[in-house]
């Protein structure tokens, strides 16, 4: 199995990565490497493919874009590391669930080097922490191949949270490393997860 490719594409407008995403995978073949992006997206809401508007309770000035993951609404924003999953999942023999599963405990692992305890959620993915979400996550699956992934809160605006519900949970509060004690970059926390992932994949 070949090496997975990480790249950090640093801060950059949502769109132009998501469409980057597709235009990967439908290009792909069974020859093309594998790889994981790290990337900081100015302020954003997602919608996901059956997203409901009803969810997006006060958007402001904060632009709104319908894309194609799974999932409801979810803010991306600066202070936000992001792990964007490109695998061939057919010629990895990796389904759904388990990448799921990888990304989740990828989270989980940093949150436990810190002294965090964080879980996951059967009805909702993602990483949560005394019930805060701390970790969004959403893919989606064309031609065989992953694409989208998921997003830690790092530090945040984490106001911009109140103007949605979280992943269509009303009320569902956020939180973030620097909220619970833990001062880290962005480069070294968004690095700690794709590290944790490859360990999970290449391993």
């Amino acid at each position: 199995m070949s090496k997975i490719i990480l790249k950090n594409l640093g801060l950059a407008d949502y769109e132009p990565v998501w469409r980057r995403m597709q235009a990967f995978t439908d290009t792909r073949d069974e020859h093309t490497a594998d790889e994981l992006w790290l990337v900081e997206h100015p302020p954003v809401f997602t919608l996901g493919l059956n997203g409901k508007r009803e969810h997006l309770l006060d958007p402001g000035p904060i632009p709104v874009l319908h894309v194609d993951r799974g999932g409801q609404v979810t803010y991306h924003g600066p202070g936000q590391a992001v792990l964007y999953v490109l695998l061939d999942l057919r010629r990895r023999r990796l389904g759904v669930r388990a990448l799921v599963t990888h990304l989740e405990q990828a989270v989980v692992s940093l949150l436990a080097d810190h002294g965090i305890h964080g879980e996951p959620r059967p009805d909702a993915p993602g990483v949560y922490v005394d019930g805060a979400k701390i970790a969004a996550l959403g893919l989606r699956v064309r031609r065989g191949a992953s694409y989208h992934g998921i997003a830690l809160n790092v530090d945040p605006d984490l106001s911009a949270f109140e103007r949605i519900n979280p992943c269509g949970f009303e009320g569902l509060a956020a939180t973030s490393l620097k909220r619970l004690g833990v001062d880290m970059d962005m480069e070294t926390a968004g690095r700690a997860i794709a590290d944790k992932l490859l360990m999970k994949l290449e391993g």
